[in-house]
């Protein structure tokens, strides 16, 4: 079965660009303008995945982002953003986005977070040579043993192992994970987390971008 995205763009350039690239990519579109025709498509049909931009003609897709969660559908949904500044990402994470992409963006990065996201929408455990991770159980086993990680590593091993392949930067790491007291945690906290991770779960697991961030690699067992 052809996997469904809902595509919200009022750009019609950006939004015919998209709809080519999905669809290239085997994805079925089905491409709207206002608030108002999303909500419509989405009282009529089911989505694998939603793809937002956030100024509408008639509203914001932060609003319906928001609204959706509130009554609890956990369709997994990507904003699009013309503004990279900090408080407006944490503003559409807050309103329960799964990801962003400002613009421009490059096609590959898009392509790269709708695949990951897809990948993510039910995935529960992460099974990786002797590695396991259950998600809802916030559980680790290594070669069978559990093993204790803090709340903050297992942010981190979330945020990464449910992007596998992909690159996340150190500046999304660093808008998503906080410390136990609800704190965002700067640069050189984050590199030690994930140092100490790495001597969890093993070295290979988490691969460094140098300059970038990190990236999950299935299939290394160190």
């Amino acid at each position: 079965m052809t996997t469904q995205i809902l595509l919200l763009e009022d750009d019609p350039f950006l939004r015919d660009g998209i709809t080519a690239l999905l669809t290239r990519e085997g994805f079925s579109v089905t491409a709207v303008v206002t608030v108002q025709q999303a909500q419509t498509m989405l009282s009529l049909r089911s989505f694998a995945l939603a793809i937002f931009d956030v100024l509408l003609p008639d509203g914001s897709g932060l609003e319906l982002c928001r609204g959706l969660r509130e009554k609890g559908i956990t369709m997994p949904i990507l904003c699009l953003t013309a503004c990279d500044e900090e408080s407006d990402i944490v503003a559409g994470l807050d309103a329960g986005a799964d990801d962003y992409v400002t613009k421009p963006f490059r096609t590959r990065e898009l392509l790269a977070r709708v695949r990951a996201l897809l990948r993510r929408r039910g995935q529960h455990t992460v099974q990786d040579g002797d590695l396991f991770v259950d998600f809802d159980a916030m559980l680790v086993r290594r070669g069978g043993k559990t093993v204790y990680v803090t709340p903050t590593e297992f942010q981190i091993l979330r945020c990464l192992a449910q992007n596998s392949g992909v690159i996340v930067t150190r500046e999304t790491l660093l808008r998503r994970i906080w410390d136990d007291g609800g704190n965002f945690i700067d640069d050189n906290t984050l590199s030690v987390h994930v140092s100490r991770l790495r001597e969890k779960i093993g070295h290979a697991h988490i691969q460094t971008v140098r300059g970038v961030g990190y990236r999950w690699e299935v299939g290394q067992h160190g």
